[in-house]
């Protein structure tokens, strides 16, 4: 697609958007019960084209990336009556009779730039915040998933008003195209180093924008933990996927004391989900494409492959791998792996591995199990990251709870009633009347100090 029609498309965006109907509350609850009907009516198609482009289980692909959107459309249709209704705030008595109001009102035409590991999560996802808020939005989704792209711009078309709800295909020259262009706020995940770009292109127009991003998320284990169940939630955090998630755990932490054990029962939880030879099994994913592969293969030549380390550049396999004797200055602890490569660190005292932490940026998640409420507490209070989990792995992102990063993991949040608060604006409006008129703020000020101290 040109720029003539990129920007074409723009203004049908911004046209529809000053016509006032998506600023209807019954409109966006309209939006959105198309989009959940579009979802459910393609639900098949969806887990085909996520078994195509990443060899996604059908549990994979409705776990990430159906059910998570399905449930967020039923949360704002459930809430987004509340979610608009004008606020009140409080006025210095100085001022009465004035009466304060915050209005959530939507910014205008949002760009919403998808990723390719959940395509229809990371893409719906937050389109349900902006129809919620009542946005126009321009999508694209992501080129590294192509039938998972098609099959977007199939629901996309079939089911929205294109000058309401449109997706441009392309992969960099498109996307540089659209952040050439003028949006009322931009919504991106992906990786940091395009996230500078968004950045930067937003910040020629001001653009307001939320970035996900990623990060190398730790799992700290201390010795003081049921070993079995940490385990088996650490192989299903890591793999799922294919390890090709921005909350998979990137590598671990772990006292010395418990590390032989506990890698022990990961291995044995490696071949109780995917069996012997995971290759053959149906519930182990691929690699997204040659590229990704290439850069994972490259990875495997460090520490001590202790279980996997098998790699088939045909089908794009690579096995579910536990690499240990990894010091942290090793070529896969230098950028987030996103895929099923898990490199372990061993410490001594628990000091050492929030050190670890703290010596990297911040990631998107961290997580820490521990029967220790000190410990968790202490590892809670010592580091930041944008979210984590005590004694389980990446279940956060499927909750309701405000979702994001911090620092270079990503700029803003997202999910429940953080999707309508992220693509609104919040106006603060003060109404005045003409009954009556307090004479303490206007000159001449004489004595007026000492009221003024009194009534504000």
């Amino acid at each position: 697609m040109d720029k003539s029609k990129i920007a074409e498309l723009i203004q049908n965006h911004q046209t529809f958007f000053a016509s006032g109907r998506t600023r209807e509350l019954s409109f966006r609850l309209e939006q959105l019960r198309v989009l959940r009907k579009a979802i459910i009516h393609h639900e098949t198609a969806i887990f085909e084209a996520l078994k195509q482009d990443l060899g996604k289980p059908p549990f994979e692909a409705y776990g990430g990336d159906v059910a998570i959107v399905i449930n967020e459309i039923d949360h704002a249709l459930k809430h987004i009556r509340r979610w608009a209704k004008p606020g009140q705030a409080w006025m210095p008595l100085a001022y009465f009779p004035s009466r304060s109001a915050v209005v959530a009102e939507p910014y205008g035409v949002a760009l919403i730039i998808g990723p390719w590991n959940f395509p229809f999560q990371l893409l719906f996802g937050p389109l349900v915040g902006a129809i919620a808020a009542g946005n126009c939005a321009l999508l694209k989704p992501p080129i590294a998933a192509p039938n998972s792209a098609r099959l977007i711009a199939k629901i996309v078309s079939d089911n929205f008003d294109p000058t309401y709800i449109s997706l441009v295909e392309g992969g960099a020259e498109t996307g540089q195209m659209l952040l050439e262009e003028k949006f009322d706020y931009i919504f991106f995940t992906g990786g940091p180093a395009t996230g500078r770009l968004v950045m930067q292109a937003a910040a020629r127009h001001l653009t307001p924008v939320t970035l996900e991003l990623g990060g190398k998320n730790p799992c700290i284990v201390d010795a003081d933990t049921h070993l079995a169940t940490t385990a088996r939630r650490i192989v299903w955090g890591k793999f799922f996927n294919t390890g090709q998630s921005c909350v998979a755990v990137d590598h671990l932490l772990v006292d010395k004391r418990i590390k032989r054990r506990l890698l022990d029962l990961i291995v044995k939880y490696v071949n109780e989900f995917y069996g012997a030879d995971p290759a053959q099994s149906p519930d182990y994913g691929r690699i997204v494409n040659d590229a990704h592969f290439e850069r994972l293969s490259r990875l495997l030549g460090q520490g001590t492959i202790i279980a996997g380390g098998q790699v088939d550049r045909a089908t794009r396999y690579i096995a579910p791998t536990i690499i240990d004797n990894i010091k942290g200055r090793e070529p896969v602890m230098e950028d987030e792996i996103f895929g099923p490569l898990l490199p372990v660190i061993e410490y001594g005292d628990l000091t050492e591995a929030i050190a670890v932490v703290n010596s990297r940026p911040k990631p998107l998640a961290l997580y820490f199990f521990s029967r220790d409420k000190k410990k968790q507490e202490l590892v809670l209070s010592k580091t930041s990251s944008g979210g984590g989990c005590i004694n389980d792995t990446t279940i956060h992102e499927t909750a309701r709870l405000p979702f994001g990063g911090v620092g270079e993991s990503g700029l803003g949040k997202y999910h429940g009633k953080a999707s309508f608060d992220t693509f609104s604006h919040v106006r603060s409006i003060v109404k005045s009347g003409f009954l009556f008129d307090v004479p303490l703020r206007y000159p001449p000020y004489k004595d007026h100090l000492k009221w003024l101290k009194r009534f504000c």
